[in-house]
C-alpha cells in the first residue's frame, strides 16, 4: 500500500482515482472531489475541508480524523466504509451508500444525512443538529445512541435500536420492521403510519404518540406526563408499565396499562373491526 504522509492537498480531484493507499496526517483544504472514484483507501489522523471527498469510494476507512463545515456532501453513492474516532462538523454525509459502519464518531451538523443508504450500523454515536436523519434507508442497527433533530427514520425499513436517547418530532413516519430496546424517544407524533413496530422498556414523551400504526407491539415501555391521545387508529398489542395521560379510538388488539389511565376515548370515529380490548 502507498503511503502518503504529512502533506497538504487542495483544488478539485487532487488525488483522485487512487487505489491502495494510506493517507497519514493529511489535510485536504478546500476544493472539490478530492479522493472521487478510488478505492482501498486508509486515511488516518487527517482533515478534511473541501467537499464531495470521497464519491464512488469503494472499501475505504477513515479514523481519528476532522470533517470541518466546508466538507458537506463528503461520502456520496459508496461502498464499504469504516469510520471511527472521528469528528464530523459538515452536513450532508452518507447519501446513496451501502456498508457503513461508524463507531465513537460525534456529527455536530447532522442535517440531511444518512439518505438512502443500507446496511448501516452505528455504536457510540452522537448526531446534533440533524433535522431529516436516515430517510428511505434500510437494514439499521444502532447501539448507544444520541440524537438531536426531527422527521427522523422517515420511510426507513429494518430498523433495530438499543440504549438510545432519541429527541425527535415526527419520528419514524412510515417507517416498516422497527425495534427499539432500552430508547428514551421524545417528541411528537412518533410513529404515525407505521408498520410492525416492537417497543421494549422505552420511555416515550410527547403528544400523540403512535397513531395510524398497523402492528405495533409494547412490553413494559412507561409514557411521560404529557404523552396524550395514544394509539388513534392503532392495532396494538402490549402492555404498559405506570400511568397515561389519554388512550384514543386503538382499533384493534390488547392493552394493558398497570397503573392509572387518565382518560379513555372510544367514540364513534373508531376504526373497525372497532376490537381493541383494554385492561386498566
Amino acid at each position: 500500500m502507498n503511503i502518503i504522509k504529512d502533506k497538504e492537498f487542495g483544488g478539485e480531484r487532487p488525488l483522485y482515482a487512487s487505489h491502495d493507499v494510506r493517507l497519514e496526517n493529511v489535510t485536504i483544504h478546500v476544493g472539490e472531489s478530492s479522493i472521487k472514484e478510488s478505492s482501498n483507501i486508509e486515511a488516518d489522523n487527517c482533515t478534511f475541508e473541501g467537499k464531495y471527498v470521497f464519491w464512488e469510494t469503494y472499501g475505504f476507512s477513515v479514523k481519528n480524523s476532522f470533517f470541518a463545515e466546508s466538507a458537506r456532501s463528503s461520502l456520496w453513492y459508496s461502498k464499504d466504509c469504516m469510520m471511527t474516532h472521528c469528528r464530523v462538523d459538515a452536513p450532508k454525509m452518507f447519501r446513496r451508500m451501502e456498508g457503513i459502519t461508524v463507531s465513537d464518531t460525534v456529527f455536530h451538523n447532522g442535517e440531511e444525512m444518512l439518505w438512502d443508504c443500507n446496511k448501516v450500523t452505528l455504536r457510540d454515536v452522537t448526531i446534533r443538529n440533524c433535522d431529516y436523519l436516515f430517510m428511505h434507508s434500510s437494514d439499521i442497527r444502532i447501539d448507544n445512541y444520541r440524537q438531536d433533530g426531527n422527521y427522523s427514520f422517515q420511510y426507513a425499513r429494518n430498523v433495530e435500536i438499543h440504549n438510545a436517547l432519541i429527541n425527535s418530532k415526527d419520528a419514524f413516519w412510515e417507517a416498516e420492521n422497527v425495534t427499539l430496546v432500552d430508547c428514551e424517544v421524545n417528541g411528537e407524533y412518533l410513529g404515525w403510519y407505521a408498520k410492525n413496530m416492537r417497543l421494549v422498556r422505552c420511555h416515550l414523551t410527547g403528544e400523540q404518540l403512535l397513531c395510524y400504526v398497523d402492528g405495533l407491539f409494547l412490553e413494559d415501555c412507561t409514557f411521560g406526563d404529557d404523552a396524550n391521545l395514544l394509539f388513534e387508529y392503532s392495532t396494538v398489542n402490549g402492555n404498559i408499565k405506570g400511568d397515561v395521560l389519554s388512550i384514543k379510538n386503538p382499533t384493534s388488539g390488547t392493552i394493558t396499562v398497570e397503573g392509572r389511565c387518565g382518560e379513555l376515548i372510544i367514540d364513534k370515529n373508531q376504526k373497525k373491526p372497532a376490537d381493541a380490548v383494554i385492561n386498566i
